[in-house]
């Protein structure tokens, strides 16, 4: 398991399954998603199987601290030679979205994947219409890197993507800013 501030990262189980066929059948979490197709148990057993062998992907489940399972995120197309990966994230429980548990997953794993397994880039694509994605990348400092036009295909008509990334030097140095913007306590008697 891997402890963030308010959320933790933990293997995906075969018991996820009715969750995730739950969320991505819901048409409010597939708006910015790359799945279109209505998914069905079979198809998602399927994809579980496929993780478990997996050398190039990592996805893991999103929960409180409370323990409450609200999302899944993962490493895509990890690169060992050139030490990058596609950063990918859902938040299927939408009664924490806006609630700060998405940017603390990203950052809980942008710190595993830099100091653990050595990853030098992180990087991600979104949909140019997704503000609160944006933000949230853009707060747990990814850089825009391009724009992929007119690629994808949703709602009757093409939109673009950006490329976002994060480099492990850029993410360390925030973590020093960070650390030393925060107040130091002290007592006094």
């Amino acid at each position: 398991m891997i402890k963030g501030e308010k959320v933790r990262l933990r293997a995906i189980e075969r018991g996820d399954i009715p969750v995730f066929v739950r969320w991505f059948n819901d048409p409010e979490v597939l708006q910015y998603l790359s799945l279109y197709m209505p998914m069905s148990a079979a198809e998602e057993e399927r994809w579980f199987e496929r993780q478990l062998d997996a050398q190039d992907r990592k996805v893991l489940a999103i929960e409180t601290a409370e323990g409450v399972h609200i999302g899944n995120i993962g490493l895509h197309d990890i690169d060992w030679k050139n030490r990058q990966a596609e950063l990918g994230i859902a938040i299927g429980e939408k009664a924490y979205w806006g609630l700060g548990y998405g940017s603390d997953a990203i950052r809980t794993l942008l710190r595993f994947a830099f100091a653990e397994m050595n990853l030098h880039r992180i990087y991600l694509r979104v949909f140019d219409d997704n503000k609160r994605a944006i933000h949230c990348y853009e707060k747990c400092s990814f850089k825009l890197e391009g724009r992929l036009r007119e690629c994808v295909y949703k709602d009757g008509q093409y939109h673009d993507q950006l490329l976002m990334s994060i480099l492990q030097d850029e993410f360390r140095a925030d973590q020093v800013a960070e650390s030393s913007d925060t107040p130091v306590q002290t007592s006094e008697g």
